[in-house]
């Protein structure tokens, strides 16, 4: 029996061992076998976890998932160190957690590092461009779409409403203009469930069952619930190549008209030269710029019209600015911008307090590296906390508040503060940054020109908290809508 103890004890001793971290890297709370540091973290929402870690430990800390060590950044120094001094240090993508299984190390966000990764991105941006993005041909598309929005909206002027599916609604069929050529009326099957699947993958992904995953290897393979993303996922990728099969048989090689037609002529010139060009990596990067060009502009409107309701004073300083600029014009362009210090800064400031990305995507290093005096190996998952930045104290006049002044000067110019990433930083910033800033500018513009907007009376007390996720959105409001008097 004492041999037996003995032994037991020796056992529980080496897997101590086992998770010790190594020389000169970042500190943090003592993990234990098997399981690291999963039990001192909220499965649900652990931001706030996070945060404390960040007051026992410093900007530049490690937690253990399982066996696995991932190095959190905090605050402006550290994240802007990783992901945009060394950024080619800091740019890699990690393969071992549910998100890389799932897209199987394709498309361009979670693509790796490297050749492809690099042709991936020059081709999306470049082509993302011509098809419109920061030219006047997106804002036709998404002015044009526009005006689906406010129809939708007069008819419910008077009353009130659910945005939550509207902006999703409105949101997905720019971008869906933009990969495909095509829109979808409002409430269409096909745009439910795009939006079904794509919350479905993100619930569990950033849920406890894809924490669970993400730390035990060893219980992948059971039937749990974590498997429902794989089956989401399946169905989102089904439904793609549905669409690219529509489209391959009306459009004419050599003459492209939207961002799938691109790819299947990049494909094509390139043959069999053993490029990443082919159509598991097309129906990947039509995921990610999909889901980066719905969920992140929705989930900033819902946050936008969340606080105009319930700063009117905000709203209405917003709207006689835009009255001002615009007086005697159609509609808004994007330029028009440099005229409205005010509305800009009310813009950023809903991107700063939506905090959607809270956590970026993860990163991982492609080399042996050093971060604000540690050693931090090749291979480590590193999770720069966005979150940590954007409400960081000395970085804002007022960071835990919602208020535009922190993106004004004391001439009352619009100014962007340093730590002002809401998009991420580096070499991996988000693709759709440019597009994004078009699509809530014109859409703000234009729907406080025409509307205005209150919080219902039987509604309740409005209740600012994010619901976390892989990107965080407000809870569930109405809001009530009134047409302006011209």
């Amino acid at each position: 029996m004492l041999a037996l103890f003995f032994l037991v004890w020796i056992f529980f001793c080496l897997l101590f061992l086992w998770v010790q971290r190594p020389r000169n890297f970042p500190p943090g709370p003592q993990p234990v076998p098997v399981f690291g540091n999963l039990f001192q973290l909220s499965l649900t929402d652990p931001l706030q976890d996070f945060e404390r870690f960040s007051d026992l430990y410093g900007n530049v800390y490690s937690l253990y998932f399982g066996r696995t060590p991932a190095v959190f950044l905090n605050g402006l120094k550290a994240v802007k160190e990783a992901l945009v001094t060394k950024g080619s240090d800091f740019s890699g993508r990690p393969q071992n957690i549910l998100m890389s299984h799932l897209t199987q190390g394709n498309g361009v966000v979670f693509l790796d590092y490297g050749p492809g990764w690099r042709e991936h991105r020059r081709f999306s941006l470049t082509n993302l461009r011509n098809f419109g993005m920061g030219k006047r041909s997106m804002e036709d598309r998404i002015l044009g779409e526009l005006e689906h929005l406010t129809a939708c909206l007069e008819k419910s002027a008077g009353g009130s409403l659910d945005p939550h599916i509207l902006f999703h609604d409105a949101t997905s069929n720019i971008i869906h203009l933009v990969l495909y050529g095509t829109r979808y009326e409002y409430k269409d099957k096909i745009l439910q469930e795009y939006i079904t699947h794509f919350a479905a993958v993100g619930k569990i992904a950033s849920g406890p069952w894809g924490v669970i995953y993400d730390t035990l290897p060893i219980i992948r393979s059971l039937p749990l619930p974590f498997k429902d993303a794989f089956t989401h996922f399946e169905a989102i990728k089904k439904m793609i190549a549905n669409m690219v099969s529509k489209n391959e048989t009306v459009r004419v090689p050599g003459e492209p008209e939207n961002f799938v037609d691109c790819y299947l002529d990049e494909i094509e010139k390139r043959g069999s030269d053993g490029s990443s060009f082919d159509d598991a990596n097309l129906v990947r990067t039509i995921m990610d710029l999909y889901g980066g060009g719905t969920e992140t502009i929705s989930n900033t409107l819902l946050t936008a019209f969340l606080y105009l309701m319930n700063f009117p004073d905000v709203q209405e300083r917003c709207r006689q600015e835009i009255d001002e600029v615009l007086e005697g014009k159609a509609n808004a362009c994007f330029e028009d911008r440099h005229n409205m210090p005010y509305t800009q800064a009310v813009i950023h400031e809903v991107q700063r307090v939506a905090n959607i990305f809270p956590l970026s995507v993860p990163h991982c290093t492609t080399k042996d590296t050093e971060l604000m005096g540690y050693n931090i190996p090749k291979g480590t998952l590193i999770i720069p906390n966005l979150s940590s930045v954007l409400s960081e104290e000395g970085q804002w006049k007022f960071p835990h508040e919602f208020n535009p002044e922190n993106f004004l000067n004391e001439q009352g110019q619009f100014e962007k503060p340093e730590a002002f990433m809401p998009f991420s930083a580096g070499p991996r910033v988000c693709l759709g940054e440019v597009l994004a800033r078009m699509e809530l500018f014109l859409i703000l513009a234009t729907l406080l020109r025409r509307f205005q907007f209150f919080w219902p009376e039987d509604a309740g007390e409005p209740d600012f908290t994010r619901v976390y996720g892989v990107t965080q959105t407000p809870k569930p409001y109405r809001m009530g809508v009134r047409l302006r008097a011209n």
